[in-house]
């Protein structure tokens, strides 16, 4: 469920209304931006609580995805924090042990590009994204942005989008290759969700 009504101390009305999408700004979603300022002690604490995160340089990295998920967070204005939102999830063929065609690679990439970019319902509260989906090589790195003054809420949507590329990549994945890790463990532990009844 979305929230509306919680507002942080001080945000921008478009932010807060969610008509305005947060644009990822390249250097930030890289980790190159050495000017940015760190974060103040009350987002430290958020990434501390939520449990799901360990720092690693200039960024917190999720600690419950297969993937590489990482979150960037600098002040935006007087209250308000911007998350910036970098998964990088494998290409279909890096992680396939048979041979790929290219037209099913390609194929494969435009649905998961179309569906990672479709966020809906996702976050705690109602927001517009305008991502970034890069290729290189064998890598598809999946970049959101996101701006709120309450911390903890921007921590929690923060991770619920890393769990949301997840989710989309797994329910991509396309039947009758033979895959590798990661990607086989988490085939595996969507089958025994889905015996266990949990999915």
């Amino acid at each position: 469920m979305t929230e509306r009504d919680d507002a942080p101390d001080h945000v921008d009305p478009a932010s807060a209304d969610g008509d305005a999408p947060d644009r990822v700004d390249p250097a930030s979603a890289d980790g190159d931006d050495a000017s940015a300022p760190d974060p103040p002690d009350r987002v430290r604490r958020a990434f501390a609580a939520h449990g799901s995160f360990e720092r690693e340089g200039d960024a917190w990295v999720s600690t419950t995805t297969a993937f590489d998920g990482r979150v960037r967070a600098v002040p935006a204005d007087e209250r308000g924090i911007r998350f910036t939102v970098t998964v990088r999830v494998p290409t279909l063929s890096a992680v396939t042990a048979d041979e790929v065609a290219a037209v099913v690679e390609d194929g494969w990439a435009d649905t998961f590009e179309r569906r990672v970019v479709d966020v809906g319902g996702v976050t705690r509260r109602e927001r517009e994204f305008d991502p970034a989906v890069e290729t290189d090589g064998d890598e598809i790195a999946v970049t959101y942005a996101l701006t709120d003054g309450n911390e903890r809420r921007g921590v929690d949507d923060a991770g619920a989008l890393i769990d949301f590329v997840e989710g989309t990549y797994v329910q991509g994945v396309i039947p009758g290759y033979e895959y590798t890790k990661p990607v086989s463990e988490l085939l595996a532990a969507a089958r025994r969700h889905g015996n266990d009844g949990a999915v």
